[in-house]
């Protein structure tokens, strides 16, 4: 079986199935002192399902052997997790830089902006790590053997983009038990997909994230890079509320939409297609691939 007939296979599935079991979770979780939000528990459950599609079809999916080649040998390659976070926060700093220029100086938030800083990374690198395992070590990586480089890099940012926007806006509690609420929950996630003035920004934006972060991983074959970038990134962005000055609006150019501020933002773009143009220098030509654009050399 072709990589991508077994990939929707494993995810049909365990999308239907997250939508049988997430109401069952919710009232099960309802009986007990612990009380969550429904999109939140829907969301966990399809993290559970789709991990356990992915180990029940592991073999047709390549899922272990996959994750190994995108985090083989740490020893040596560890240090691009570095490389990765400086270009972030380089990326990042420049950003805050014309943000600074537009009107924001930062807010009561600032102060505590420092203190939380260690909490932010540890958060970003735990995302980052699972997040570039999925999308990047498997899907990317799985892919390539039936799409080729260039497209597997293509459909996979794809996939990443629609995978942040295909959440519930709404946060909401339940009540006893209600079967369809799954159902109705996905109903919901698909519905901003309907409202292009805020979802295409977000979604070109998180695309043009997933060429970089994918780009990342061809040209040095490992998930390091991109791990570095990712929580870089991932940190960035959840600075960014700390930065807003109170009772000041900074234009769209630099803040993007409050859901995802920055890379919605037509200047989070241009930071991507910068980075994106540069990787083939960042990540020097010793071992490593050619770019899936065959960018020019500058």
């Amino acid at each position: 079986m072709k990589f991508s007939y077994a990939l929707i296979l494993a995810l049909v599935g365990a999308l239907a199935a997250a939508v049988i079991i997430s109401p069952l979770a919710a009232f099960a979780l309802g009986a007990t002192r612990f009380h969550f939000p429904f999109p939140r528990i829907f969301d966990r459950t399809v993290m559970v399902t789709v991990l356990a599609a992915l180990i029940l079809l592991r073999r047709p999916l390549r899922f272990g052997s996959l994750l190994a080649a995108g985090f083989r040998d740490p020893r040596r390659n560890w240090p691009q997790v570095l490389w990765g976070l400086a270009a972030a926060a380089i990326v990042m700093a420049l950003l805050f830089a014309c943000a600074m220029v537009a009107g924001a100086h930062g807010g009561p938030g600032l102060g505590r902006l420092y203190r939380r800083i260690p909490y932010y990374l540890l958060q970003a690198g735990v995302i980052a790590i699972i997040e570039e395992a999925f999308f990047r070590a498997f899907l990317l990586g799985g892919m390539t053997a039936d799409l080729g480089r260039r497209g597997a890099l293509i459909v996979s940012s794809a996939i990443y983009s629609l995978s942040h926007l295909l959440r519930s806006p709404a946060r909401f509690y339940l009540v006893g038990f209600h079967p369809a609420a799954g159902l109705h929950n996905l109903q919901g996630s698909a519905v901003q997909l309907s409202h292009p003035v805020t979802a295409v920004p977000a979604m070109l934006g998180l695309f043009l994230l997933g060429l970089v972060l994918g780009e990342a991983l061809i040209l040095t074959e490992t998930v390091y890079l991109p791990i570095g970038l990712h929580a870089g990134f991932v940190a960035g962005v959840k600075s960014w509320p700390a930065l807003m000055t109170p009772g000041v609006s900074l234009p769209w150019w630099i803040a993007g939409s409050r859901r995802f501020p920055l890379i919605s933002a037509p200047a989070g773009w241009a930071a991507a297609l910068v980075l994106l143009i540069l990787l083939p220098k960042l990540c020097g030509t010793g071992g490593a691939r050619r770019s899936s654009f065959q960018l020019v050399n500058l």
